[in-house]
């Protein structure tokens, strides 16, 4: 307080709102540059040795250096079986994980935020905070039930009303939580109580966004939401492996246990495994044919004739390589193509989203997002890369994969009006005469 009224007198000619806001500042007890002192010494609590007891006992004689190195391993190796177990119930479980994931990731960060700020006093904080969670995956989630499972929502009663006004509710909820905030608006708490609506909004950003995306590339086939994620992990794995046991010339000041070693070996590492894997699994229906809804049976279903894009073709190898391997010709699958710069980007620019992850918990003095896997940290510490690379497979297969979709055109094609498919039917007839692909009837001519 003797501070803050030091700086006020200093500063005599301040404008009449700078004033209001000292005034304010007086009677918070605080000011912009004490709170964000207070931000930069905030500590939250020290993270405790959450290693299981067993493992702790087992690893008793080897050095922290080695401990930490077996319990990461058999973490993973857990996480990994856990993974394998997940894809074997199908694409409705893995749906479901990415969302209780989404909802762990934003748990994490909201907490973080919470304890940083000293928001125990916030009115309606961590209430408002899950309502906007709850609004923006309304508002997401419903228009992914709208575009890929049209026909299940025009043939329910409920549905068809819930997705024609599917927007002016997800505005209609959001404006009743933003109405919820402004009164929630306590004189003492201004400034924290914005920093925590920033807060939860740019996590809502990084989280449901990111999320959201994991699913609409699931809908495409499971093998663009395996063999993305697959990469990162392996990335993950062979970087640190390879930083474990070769590691010398520091990365990045960010993380200073990365190294080029780990890097460039994870890059080379993570390719070659996209390329094997791709191969594996794009000889199966149940994981390249996208996920659909069957009218006729009521049910999801993953079955198709595989595109081009999953047959194996002939390719011819370039001369140089010829001459090392001796061989002229390869056969693989196209999507081994696209796995290499999935794979590429899962090594170049995929670290990244970590390293803006350990950016953040430098930032806020913190190790770990939370300490939910023993070895690991929290959700989050695993989860920020896969985020990131969610973006790029979205885009990538908007870009260079996805086309028109006819069975989606002819679902919303039946439900118009009578008098308008046989308008459109008649342009389409008549496109298709002029194009030579049919020939005109005599009455037509």
């Amino acid at each position: 307080m003797t501070e803050l009224r030091q700086r006020v007198a200093r500063e005599p000619d301040a404008p009449p709102e700078d004033k209001e806001l000292e005034s304010e500042a007086k009677v918070d007890g605080e000011t912009a540059s004490d709170s964000e002192s207070r931000v930069d010494t905030a500590s939250l609590p020290p993270s405790a040795d959450d290693t299981p007891e067993v493992l702790n006992r087992a690893l008793s004689n080897l050095s922290s250096r080695w401990k930490n190195w077996w319990v990461r391993g058999i973490l993973t190796l857990a996480m990994i079986a856990f993974f394998f177990i997940i894809i074997y119930l199908g694409p409705m479980v893995l749906m479901m994980i990415v969302m209780c994931v989404q909802i762990k990731c934003f748990h994490e960060i909201i907490t973080i935020g919470y304890n940083v700020y000293h928001s125990y006093d916030l009115p309606w904080f961590r209430t408002l905070s899950w309502y906007f969670l709850l609004c923006v995956n309304y508002f997401f989630y419903g228009e992914t039930v709208t575009d890929y499972f049209f026909t299940l929502v025009q043939r329910e009663e409920p549905l068809r009303i819930l997705s024609k006004y599917h927007r002016f509710i997800s505005f209609t909820l959001y404006l009743t939580g933003f109405c919820m905030f402004v009164l929630s608006l306590v004189k003492k708490h201004y400034r924290l109580q914005f920093y925590m609506f920033g807060w939860t909004h740019v996590t809502l950003l990084i989280v449901v966004t990111q999320s959201h995306l994991v699913i609409h590339n699931l809908f495409e086939g499971m093998i663009w939401f395996i063999v993305p994620i697959s990469c990162v992990i392996c990335n993950d794995i062979m970087a640190y492996m390879f930083g474990f046991f070769f590691g010398r010339t520091p990365l990045i000041k960010l993380s200073p246990k990365k190294t080029w070693e780990g890097f460039i070996g994870g890059c080379f590492a993570t390719v070659v495994f996209g390329l094997l894997l791709s191969y594996v699994m794009s000889g199966y229906r149940c994981f390249v044919c996208p996920v659909e809804y069957n009218n006729d049976t009521n049910s999801f279903t993953v079955d198709c004739e595989p595109s081009d894009l999953f047959r194996l073709q002939e390719y011819n190898i370039p001369g140089v390589i010829q001459s090392v391997i001796g061989w002229k010709t390869v056969r693989m699958y196209p999507f081994q193509i696209h796995s290499i710069a999935l794979s590429t980007f899962a090594s170049l620019i995929g670290p990244f989203g970590g390293f803006f992850a350990s950016g953040f918990k430098r930032a806020f003095k913190i190790k770990d997002f939370a300490n939910t896997i023993p070895g690991h940290g929290g959700i989050m510490d695993r989860f920020d890369c896969q985020y990131l690379m969610a973006t790029f497979v979205n885009v990538y297969i908007a870009s260079f994969i996805r086309g028109p979709n006819p069975s989606k055109l002819v679902q919303q094609f039946l439900t118009l009006r009578p008098d308008q498919q046989l308008h459109i039917f008649n342009t389409l007839k008549s496109h298709l005469i002029d194009k030579g692909m049919l020939t005109a009837a005599p009455e037509d001519e």
